[in-house]
């Protein structure tokens, strides 16, 4: 029996210990860190150092392992039921299993992942993914109908402008390709428009309306997607806030009227023993 409750006071503590928002803040440096380091060694007056550097590493990923032992200690089986758990304990068990081999400079650099974990530790950030997250659906959606655009324009493009611009609307692919870099704005006047544009007059609309649809109205989908959920998150956290003021002031009148029926009962006894 003692020994089990030992056991559970050990875990008790630990439970704490991970926990806190010093361990938190402690766990996430190193994250950020061992990013850095990962960063730095990348470049080449760093050469020189790379046995500091290989230390360094070694020290970050032990203190990964006895965070993950304490939390596999204290939430057993539990464990795998958080994402972030899974992940990071996928990448520390493939750091150690594949440390000697060629695949654990992949491994480390999809460490630098773990700065993700960040968003846990920041209010605002972990709303914003939340959001996101959300609007998975509807950019899925978003998308699907992007492709389909995509692929009608990329037809209609090989079919007229193959002969003028055959670099850019040659086939298919090509015509893809030319399309996505139109979709991004990036040089598409100066570069693929004029020269079109001077054989052929109305490819203006064809590359107007293309913008017009693909990167204006699509990209504003989800955004806008992305900026009402994000609303609808921060209206309950509003809504739970109000929640609790309202259960803090009916808290507040409870102990008032608490203490005032135990003014009168002091009132009432003292009373009695006068008049006794």
């Amino acid at each position: 029996m003692n020994t089990h409750q030992n056991r559970f006071s050990v875990q008790s503590k630990v439970s704490a210990l991970i926990e806190s928002r010093l361990f938190q803040s402690f766990i996430t440096t190193v994250i950020v860190l061992n990013a850095i380091s990962i960063g730095l060694e990348t470049y080449a007056f760093f050469k020189p150092y790379q046995k500091v550097f290989f230390i360094v590493d070694c020290l970050f990923l032990t203190i990964f392992v006895i965070e993950l032992s304490l939390k596999l200690f204290v939430q057993k089986q539990h464990f795998f039921k958080n994402n972030w758990n899974v992940f990071d304990f996928v990448i520390v068990a493939g750091s150690l299993i594949l440390y000697n081999t060629n695949f654990v400079s992949v491994l480390r650099i999809f460490r630098v992942l773990r700065v993700l974990r960040t968003i846990t530790s920041v209010p605002s950030l972990r709303r914003i993914v939340n959001a996101l997250f959300m609007a998975i659906p509807t950019i899925s959606s978003v998308i699907i109908l992007m492709s389909i655009i995509f692929y009608v324009y990329a037809v209609i493009g090989t079919m007229f402008f193959s002969a003028i611009a055959p670099e850019y609307f040659g086939n298919l692919q090509l015509s893809l390709l030319t399309l996505f870099q139109t979709f991004t704005l990036e040089s598409w006047a100066s570069g693929i428009f004029r020269p079109i544009f001077a054989e052929s007059g109305w490819s203006w609309l064809y590359f107007v309306s293309f913008i017009i649809i693909a990167t204006f109205i699509m990209i504003n989908l989800i955004v806008g997607e992305i900026v009402n959920n994000a609303q609808k998150i921060s209206q309950e956290i509003e809504d739970e806030t109000g929640e609790l003021k309202e259960d803090t002031k009916e808290i507040k009148e409870l102990r008032a009227e608490v203490k005032e029926l135990k003014a009168l009962l002091e009132t009432y006894i003292t009373q009695n023993e006068k008049k006794d």
